[in-house]
């Protein structure tokens, strides 16, 4: 089996909506030969998806990834490469290429145009492959860049690298030596350093796409209530920290 496919697969299991699927399908299995394990797998399933989807928990889960690392504000001195990390896209030619990326990769390609305004001296890098669209993101993330004013000789992509570690292994070697932001989404951030570190190259982070916003500021009644938005970012700061763990697991 692919080893990305089968990382995938594991992945997708140990998130906490998959987590809270089987609890319950053992729950509805074994109502009646086991009734104290339905009602236990009822109430942990129950309570997992409660939580998740608090604002008050998944804020508190996400912000330590996410506060690693300060956005981009070095406008001095000149900068070399501004490297996007993939994220994703739907191909679809009635739409411009704006409105074809993912809400991540829009927002990294935000953060790209604003810092190339700071710094018109740098070579954007694009990345990502294509998966099962036709083009790579790498691909779409350029015409995106190029309808927001970007001029098409000032980016490069990498239309090969299929997750953050491939990125690096293919970025690492053309930005070695040179001075270069690396954009990806903020709680994504502490993953993508250590990928490019490992591979002996120095980034310096331009984290985009904050989930944690105005976290000192007072909270309405509503944060504390259930939402299907915040079971999403309960469920990335478990991806991002169980991609963490893995990774150091690796580094022995």
């Amino acid at each position: 089996m692919d080893l990305f496919f089968l990382k995938k697969v594991l992945g997708f299991l140990l998130m906490p909506l998959s987590i809270i699927s089987i609890l319950l399908i053992i729950a509805i299995v074994f109502f009646h030969k086991k009734p104290k394990l339905s009602f236990n797998c009822l109430i942990a399933g129950s309570l997992i998806l409660i939580l998740s989807s608090i604002g008050w928990v998944s804020d508190r889960l996400i912000l330590p990834l996410e506060s690693q690392y300060q956005s981009y504000n070095n406008p001095t001195g000149s900068l070399n490469y501004i490297v996007v990390l993939g994220c994703g896209h739907t191909s679809d030619k009635k739409l411009p290429a704006t409105a074809q990326l993912f809400t991540c990769s829009l927002e990294r390609l935000v953060e790209a145009v604003r810092i190339y305004r700071l710094h018109p001296e740098a070579q954007i890098i694009a990345s990502g492959a294509a998966f099962d669209n036709q083009e790579s993101n790498a691909e779409k993330v350029k015409q995106a860049a190029i309808l927001l004013g970007i001029p098409k000789h000032k980016i490069l992509i990498e239309s090969f690298p299929k997750d953050t570690e491939e990125e690096a292994e293919l970025i690492a070697p053309r930005i070695k030596g040179s001075k270069a932001a690396l954009i990806t989404n903020a709680d994504h951030m502490p993953r993508a350093i250590n990928y490019f570190v490992q591979q002996g190259v120095e980034v310096i982070a331009a984290p985009a796409n904050f989930y944690v916003k105005g976290f000192e500021q007072e909270k309405r009644w509503l944060y504390y209530l259930p939402n299907s938005q915040n079971l999403v970012q309960t469920t990335t700061a478990w991806y991002e920290t169980l991609g963490l763990l893995v990774q150091w697991l690796k580094s022995f």
